[in-house]
């Protein structure tokens, strides 16, 4: 058995083909998507945050209105960039809407990627701490954040507050139990994944990350779920954390579908520089059905996982975007057992 979730990146445009001209249109048709996904049998709703573009940036209050609309869905982000933000207003951003959704948010944080500015995050009041990097005011912030949301108090109270304390140190509100326990970090290297076991995160793992010794894209994916599931393990933490994987995932059962992704069936695994560092970027997949299953059945990344993540072209609509959803659950999913 699998999760299956969709991730969309929430882009609009004025393009011809685009059926999201606006903000508002992506907004609206985010929720909406969430909804139908959820009847068809989808297991997560996640939106990729970006900051100065035309996408989706502010994630709380979409996943609020998602929760508000939705009952059993699983409603999260892949990723929240953490240089950005301010981590203890972000906390009660976050209880608010987990206690919205009922307990259903999956947070994924990370350091972010690339954006449209040049240090965009100076723009909104951060800048690293002497001798930091970016990265690590990222990281920094992360580790408030998860601390802000274990509920411990911190704050020494007024002693003559507007209106009467709890005893002892103020925590922030509200307050949202479980929380804490259901934020992913995503990890672009082996190194920050290790990080992430370490600290108790789940992971998140998309379809880029750095190339570490020139395996396959699937096969570095899943040598790093095992060293996170190693440095888990190795620090202590209860349970077992949950790995999600994303992929581009295209199942092509009638001649719309064919016309979108039939070329895409030849897609390889390709190489790239982010930032100086060499970069692999995961192949997509597109084909009928049976054919399909058979392709993703040798991916040793999806193997590994718990959860898996369609990217989707969330500009071609709700009602497409359902039915691309639909299909993998009812044709590809069953075959290969994660249904």
């Amino acid at each position: 058995m699998k999760k299956i979730g969709f991730l969309s990146f929430g882009h609009w445009s004025d393009a011809p083909y685009s059926k999201t001209r606006s903000a508002a249109d992506v907004l609206r048709q985010s929720i909406e998507l969430a909804v139908e996904a959820e009847k068809v049998g989808v297991d997560g709703a996640y939106y990729r945050v970006h900051h100065f573009a035309r996408q989706l940036a502010s994630p709380f209050p979409l996943l609020a209105a998602v929760g508000a609309r939705t009952s059993r869905i699983e409603i999260g982000t892949g990723v929240i960039d953490m240089r950005y933000e301010n981590p203890l207003y972000m906390a009660e951003d976050a209880g608010a809407a987990d206690l919205i959704a009922g307990g259903r948010l999956q947070l994924g944080i990370s350091r972010g990627s690339p954006e449209q500015v040049i240090d965009g995050w100076r723009y909104f009041g951060f800048a690293p701490a002497e001798g930091e990097t970016d990265a690590d005011m990222g990281r920094r912030h992360a580790q408030v954040f998860l601390d802000a949301i274990e509920g411990k108090g911190f704050a020494q109270p007024n002693p003559r507050p507007m209106f009467p304390n709890p005893p002892g140190l103020l925590r922030l509100e509200p307050f949202s139990a479980g929380l804490r326990e259901r934020i992913w970090w995503g990890a672009g290297s082996n190194a920050t994944a290790v990080w992430a076991g370490q600290l108790g995160m789940n992971l998140q793992s998309s379809t880029l990350k750095d190339d570490e010794n020139g395996k396959p894209f699937h096969v570095q994916q899943a040598e790093q779920i095992r060293l996170y599931r190693d440095a888990w393990k190795e620090a202590g933490h209860a349970g077992t954390p949950r790995v999600s994987v994303s992929r581009s995932i295209f199942a092509i059962t009638n001649d719309q579908d064919r016309a979108y992704f039939g070329r895409d069936g030849e897609s390889r695994d390709q190489i790239g520089f982010i930032n100086d560092t060499r970069s692999i970027f995961g192949r997509s997949y597109a084909a009928e059905p049976d054919q399909l299953a058979k392709e993703l059945a040798e991916d040793e990344g999806i193997a590994e996982a718990d959860t898996l993540l369609l990217t989707i072209p969330n500009q071609l609509g709700v009602e497409y975007n359902a039915h691309l959803l639909e299909s993998i659950i009812s044709q590809v999913a069953p075959a290969l057992n994660w249904r």
